[in-house]
């Protein structure tokens, strides 16, 4: 992959840049030419949260930053509310046809000129100081290339959970390749800012997998395990029916989990590949039962195992379902 642009930048871009960049912080964190972070928005039909989303990331205080935002040829009202913010703030917003979510992701790297990056999705909430507190944690721990934090739920009409979400507290310090392969401990996709260079030089998402947090993760781990996690407040992640991370329907269960087993035939020569895929096939049929019993259950030769995790799974079958 070509990053012409941003390599004209990066070959001025100095150590000295970007910790001038860090001490700026509050006032001109958009108009700086090395921006410390950057933040990268892939934004698709969240015309009802779209704008709640940019003015959170765009309230960042206490670092340099930047906000670029790619709409991937949204079909609601999404590209108007964008257009007009983009007047409004001053951050970097380009529309253009669908072209899925990896493909934008890694358009959006391409563009970023920050030392670090995070991605945030176009319906959520990014709390105030997460940017400064997590490039502040990476400025400090330079061995890492990678940290990761903490998210709290939030309905659809922006009521956020008192606590943080506590499948990603347990993952405190740290997460190895092993643990998350194994689902032993959880990171969210929504809590990570990286290094811009480290990650390109890995080749950026992978772009033969239709879904980009989970294959990144193991990607980064697999690499540099094992990395932090923190208890920055990272994202208020918003639940309202059509997330597809919510797998409250066959389609997108189908989807989530076809990708995530996808990602793990990419470490078939792992020793721990065998134990994961079962792992991974009894998670997939779990939340087939979530959704459609019937569908559980033409889906159990496919994705049975002789293991006690699949099947204390089956007990979903004749459980009721919850509401």
């Amino acid at each position: 992959m070509e990053y012409s642009i941003t390599n004209m930048f990066a070959e001025k871009a100095t150590e000295d840049v970007y910790a001038k960049a860090f001490a700026v912080g509050v006032e001109t964190e958009q108009r700086e030419q090395f921006p410390l972070v950057s933040v990268l928005m892939a934004s698709y039909n969240h015309a009802l949260y779209v704008e709640a989303a940019v003015r959170s990331v765009m309230d960042q205080k206490g670092v340099s930053f930047e906000l670029i935002v790619i709409d991937d040829g949204s079909k609601d009202d999404s590209p108007t509310i964008l257009e007009k913010l983009s007047k409004e703030l001053g951050f970097r917003y380009k529309h253009r046809e669908n072209k899925g979510v990896v493909a934008t992701c890694n358009e959006l790297l391409e563009m970023a000129k920050g030392k670090y990056f995070c991605s945030f999705a176009s319906d959520d909430i990014m709390p105030a100081g997460r940017l400064a507190e997590q490039s502040s944690y990476l400025g400090r721990h330079p061995q890492y290339i990678a940290c990761f934090g903490q998210i709290k739920q939030m309905d659809a009409h922006g009521n956020v959970a008192k606590e943080f979400d506590p499948r990603y507290l347990k993952s405190i310090p740290q997460v190895t390749f092993e643990q998350f392969f194994l689902g032993e401990r959880e990171i969210h996709g929504c809590s990570e800012m990286l290094e811009v260079t480290a990650f390109r030089e890995m080749g950026g998402y992978d772009a033969s997998i239709g879904q980009e947090d989970f294959p990144m993760i193991l990607r980064l781990l697999h690499k540099c395990s094992p990395l932090p996690v923190v208890k920055t407040d990272c994202c208020h992640y918003r639940i309202h029916g059509n997330n597809l991370s919510a797998a409250n329907s066959v389609e997108n269960v189908d989807f989530l989990y076809k990708n995530m087993l996808d990602t793990v035939e990419c470490y078939k020569n792992h020793p721990l590949y065998k134990k994961a895929r079962k792992l991974w096939k009894a998670r997939y049929f779990s939340a087939l039962t979530n959704c459609s019993k019937r569908e559980a259950l033409k889906r159990l030769p496919e994705l049975a195992s002789a293991t006690t995790f699949f099947w204390l799974r089956t007990l979903k079958l004749i459980l009721p379902k919850r509401k």
